[in-house]
């Protein structure tokens, strides 16, 4: 009996654990100061290749924030969906709960916060056509958000993916489609003759 009761401590002290573990710093976009001045080289409404395009992402430190970035060790820059790429797409949504949040899927890039930063990326082979918009997010030694800044959603540009479909995937599956069609034929006309036989 004494042994039960053990094991049933021991497992509500180590679920009391895990709790508290997980319920750790929770970072709300809505409440995040935006400090930082993000620019990106695509013009609006600019259509870019997936695999053939780079966009040069720049930020920095907004000059009326001067002096209240102490706290910011890293930043993480990423493509977000811009909201007409959110509509009626749910893994796509915007929630407030950063943990939650599903608009910007894509890291562009995190590193060192030197005050200012530069990076050229080349949009990635399996980013998904769709509009976005870039965001970079100030992360303090945690790696929790803690200020952030992003480039206009109405100054999105376009990705068009590749869709893995070759022109020489196009003609084999023509090739192949007529040898199928072509084989029916044949062996439809074979049946035929033996029955007139």
């Amino acid at each position: 009996m004494a042994r039960s009761e053990l094991v049933m401590v021991l497992l509500v002290v180590v679920l009391a654990a895990g709790c508290c573990t997980s319920a750790g710093a929770v970072a709300y976009l809505s409440k995040l100061p935006v400090t930082l001045d993000v620019t990106a080289s695509p013009s609006p409404g600019q259509v870019l290749h997936a695999g053939e395009d780079v966009i040069t992402v720049t930020w920095a430190l907004n000059t009326t924030q001067a002096g209240k970035d102490a706290d910011y060790k890293n930043v993480k820059v990423s493509l977000c969906y811009a909201p007409v790429s959110q509509k009626e797409r749910e893994w796509r949504k915007t929630h407030d709960d950063l943990k939650k949040d599903k608009t910007c899927q894509f890291k562009v890039t995190q590193q060192a916060y030197p005050g200012a930063g530069k990076v050229e990326y080349r949009v990635a082979l399996d980013i998904p056509t769709a509009t976005y918009y870039v965001r970079a997010y100030a992360l303090d030694a945690s790696g929790t958000q803690v200020a952030y800044g992003q480039t206009a959603p109405t100054a999105a540009f376009n990705v068009v993916s590749i869709t893995g479909v070759t022109t020489s995937i196009k003609v084999a599956a023509g090739v192949f489609s007529a040898f199928s069609v072509a084989s029916l034929a044949f062996f439809f006309f074979i049946e035929k003759r033996k029955k007139n036989n």
